[in-house]
């Protein structure tokens, strides 16, 4: 029997989807568990470059936390519930390589959550994105008031908490909540080639590249300065920075090791 959350390699780059899709991959406790479980094993993984992570079926991505599990939630139970939610979205944001989304269908609620933690979004032309918590008494709890403000702006996550309203896949790309729009038919290939695209730099300078963008997001522009300057010195001794120099200079294709 499959799980919840699917893993496959296609060479350096590891796709994950969310498998509940008679459930519109709805968030429960067990698939949670298997996504946390999944990106501790990849993290773990020197041979991964990208991560695509996706939702099974046709209609979504994720359509939010199951909501017949939470309805009964006492106070303890949410926090609880709340918790696993924020560390399951760090593990895919700290991730040692970029992770991309393919929002193939509805990001709703803990979906959109889960879907902000990516490091950036392609969607489908039939997408839709939003934190409609509002409507059920509640606010989002795996962190998006904090990431949707961050990729959009704090006025438009205001907007998109309070009214609970939904986007479609073409107002997302226009305020900067997803990156490209692509048919749905050609959703999946469109992004194997931008994770392979990823994958075929140098997989230290990219996870380096993604700790200080993510590192110096929040911080005093001159201390996010120096995290750059020590990432950049760091990578003079790798054995990726001396090929693709020399494969420059010898105006060939670098063949990097991730080392």
């Amino acid at each position: 029997m499959a799980g919840t959350v699917l893993s496959e390699r296609d060479g350096a780059i590891a796709i994950v989807t969310l498998n509940r899709p008679d459930k519109l991959n709805a968030l429960n406790a067990e698939l949670l568990a298997e996504l946390e479980a999944t990106f501790v094993a990849l993290a773990a993984d020197p041979s991964v470059a990208c991560a695509i992570l996706t939702g099974a079926g046709e209609k979504a991505f994720a359509a939010g936390a199951d909501i017949a599990a939470m309805a009964g939630m006492t106070t303890e139970e949410a926090r609880a519930f709340s918790e696993t939610g924020h560390r399951v979205c760090s593990r895919i944001e700290r991730a040692p390589f970029p992770v991309v989304g393919a929002v193939n269908g509805f990001a709703l609620g803990g979906g959109c959550e889960i879907a902000l933690a990516c490091d950036f979004l392609y969607a489908s032309d039939k997408a839709k994105l939003g934190q409609p918590e509002v409507n059920l008494g509640v606010i989002p709890g795996f962190g998006g008031t904090q990431r949707l403000a961050r990729r959009v702006g704090i006025g438009r996550a205001r907007e998109l908490c309070y009214t609970a309203d939904l986007v479609g896949a073409d107002e997302a790309k226009r305020i900067g909540l997803v990156n490209a729009v692509v048919p749905a038919a050609e959703l999946m290939v469109e992004v194997k080639k931008v994770a392979t695209k990823i994958a075929s730099k140098g997989r230290v300078a990219v996870a380096q590249a993604k700790r200080v963008l993510f590192g110096g997001a929040d911080i005093p522009v001159d201390v996010a300065n120096a995290l750059e300057t020590q990432a950049f010195a760091h990578l003079f001794g790798t054995e990726d920075q001396k090929e693709g120099m020399k494969a420059f200079l010898e105006k060939r294709a670098a063949a990097f090791q991730g080392k």
